[in-house]
């Protein structure tokens, strides 16, 4: 039994050794040329092309959230729980307070009075936290 294995082992072993002596001769009879090369590189800039074609259609697509149909829009969100959350909508002129969970979303409460939410477009940080960070900067270099 152990005559057999040593035999399969060492067919095993040459042939493996013969493939690589044709790789090898291969190799030395048609170097890697230049059309190889372009080829690669090409092959290279359209895979770097796929991802930027990608990426730029998840930006311009990815905020959908605030894209819906008509006058409906998301103004705010908090997580209560791991799949559980509290969300202010704008539909027209009436915000909803919604609760959305897996398989469910309920109405919370109708506002009376629309909730009004500053913004600074620029960078996206509400007014009352962006002046009392500006001042917190400016006490700063003061002392």
């Amino acid at each position: 039994m152990r005559l057999l294995t040593s035999f399969i082992a060492l067919l095993i072993s040459g042939s493996a050794f013969a493939a690589e002596e044709k790789v090898i001769a291969s190799l030395s009879n048609e170097p890697v040329g230049l059309g190889n090369v372009l080829q690669m590189f090409f092959g290279l800039f359209v895979v770097v092309a796929i991802i930027f074609g990608m990426a730029w259609f998840m930006r311009r697509m990815g905020n959908m959230q605030g894209m819906a149909a008509g006058n409906l829009k998301v103004l705010g969100g908090v997580s209560v729980g791991q799949r559980e959350r509290v969300v202010l909508l704008q539909a027209g002129d009436v915000q909803l307070l919604l609760g959305v969970a897996p398989g469910e979303v309920r109405t919370l409460h109708v506002m009376d009075e629309p909730i009004v939410i500053n913004t600074n477009k620029k960078s996206g940080l509400s007014s009352g936290f962006a002046e009392k960070l500006q001042s917190a900067m400016k006490q700063r270099k003061s002392s």
